[in-house]
Parts: structure tokens; sequence; C-alpha cells
């Protein structure tokens, strides 16, 4: 192995240690981005509490991962008919 290849190895290492370090603000900063449309969605303590575990990094990675076998933990408000507002896909 020739020093180039030692010194690319070692490079690729110490960046993948900080990308990973990282990875939990990244998804923490994600799920408080989608904060509004959550709470849109699914009400008030509903987006909170679905907000509030998915920031937490492996909590919202475990329940993330339930969710795709299962249906929501926390279900998203019944549409409002009687509105004059439309929805995004009328």
């Amino acid at each position: 192995m020739t020093r180039g290849q030692k010194v690319g190895r070692w490079a690729g290492r110490r960046l993948a240690r900080r990308l990973g370090k990282s990875v939990p603000i990244v998804g923490t900063a994600v799920a408080v981005a989608y904060l509004a449309h959550s709470v849109r969605r699914k009400g008030l303590f509903g987006g909170l509490a679905h907000t509030a575990l998915d920031a937490l990094p492996i909590v919202g990675a475990v329940k993330n991962g339930i969710e795709l076998f299962t249906d929501d933990w926390f279900p998203d408000r019944p549409p409002e008919a009687a509105s004059g507002r439309r929805t995004c896909g009328a």
C-alpha cells in the first residue's frame, strides 16, 4: 500500500467520523423544520408529539421504522369538508 493510499484511507475515516457526529443534529433540524406542517396536519398535540419524537435521534429512527410497517402513531386530522379552504390535492 502506498503512502497516498494510506493518507486517503485515513482522510476517509476522519471524514466519516465527522459526518457521523453531525447526523443527529441534521435530523433534529429537519424535524423542527417540519413542525408547522405536522401541526397543521395532525393538530397541536399530535403535531408537537410527532415532531418531538422525530427530533430525538434514536427514538425518532425507531418510531419511523415501526411506522413503515404500521399506521401513524399520531393520525392526521379528518379533512374539514364544510370549510371554504382548498387542500393541496383539490
